[in-house]
């Protein structure tokens, strides 16, 4: 879940996780510095943590509950820009996951896009080495990409926005054909729902919202998966995040 501010909304990440008891958490822009992560109260929810700060902007996070995660990565290999915090990745029981934030792009043609389109391609390029590796693997996260005009309310106004450009969507697609499945896709074939709605414009009581948080698994967790959602009431909280949490339910292995 894109948290946008753990510590200025860690009432409603606290409010979910004590309702939810999710056995793992992917936080994106976390807009707190390494040593300002709230990780002694977490642990005393039962939730041990690794994570990768930034003072200001971005910031990615995995939790596990009963467990401290077993921290593999702190970047993407090959991230265009390396003082950006969008990618971190840890082995929980038996599973690697990798949480990633990838740039939102905007304003578009501009170094802003041209950054999003590089990291894109080198989140390609892990992503075929992780999958060669045969590990069961889950990449969580905002990707910060419409995938199709069913990903997104109907007479909608962000026709130029970088969310929805041809070549984010074209990457999108390129990893999905390297052999990912889009969890919220699969198990919601036919109207698979929203992860964030604006605060502007009124889009969150109108539901006018899109799907840009996405769980894509690696193909053997893609024959367990049971169930995938999103926790759309948490964006309905008071100071809640413009984000809610989308969530995937895999069977024993």
């Amino acid at each position: 879940m894109n948290i946008n501010n753990v510590l200025g909304r860690f009432d409603p990440l606290i409010e979910w996780l004590d309702d939810a008891q999710p056995d793992v958490v992917c936080l994106q822009e976390l807009k707190a510095e390494q040593g300002r992560f709230p990780a002694e109260a977490l642990e005393q929810m039962g939730y041990g943590a690794v994570w990768k700060g930034q003072r200001t902007w971005n910031g990615v996070a995995i939790l596990a509950r009963g467990m401290t995660p077993v921290l593999t990565r702190t970047a993407l290999p090959g991230e265009p820009d390396p003082a950006q915090s969008r990618y971190i990745e840890a082995a929980v029981g038996g599973v690697l996951i990798g949480c990633l934030y990838l740039p939102n792009g905007n304003p578009i043609p501009g170094p802003k896009f041209d950054y999003k389109l590089a990291w894109f391609e080198a989140l390609l390029v892990h992503a075929r080495d992780l999958l060669a590796t045969g590990a069961p693997v889950v990449l969580a996260g905002d990707y910060n990409v419409v995938p199709t005009e069913a990903d997104i309310y109907p007479n909608h106004s962000y026709g130029g926005d970088a969310l929805l450009r041809p070549e984010s969507r074209a990457a999108f697609q390129r990893l999905l054909a390297q052999g990912w499945t889009d969890a919220l896709r699969a198990a919601h074939p036919n109207a698979a729902p929203w992860t964030y709605w604006s605060y502007l414009r009124e889009r969150w009581p109108r539901d006018k919202g899109l799907r840009i948080d996405h769980l894509l698994l690696s193909p053997d967790l893609a024959d367990l998966l049971e169930d995938a959602g999103v926790d759309r009431w948490v964006r309905g909280l008071d100071g809640a995040s413009d984000h809610a949490p989308a969530w995937i339910s895999l069977a024993d292995q």
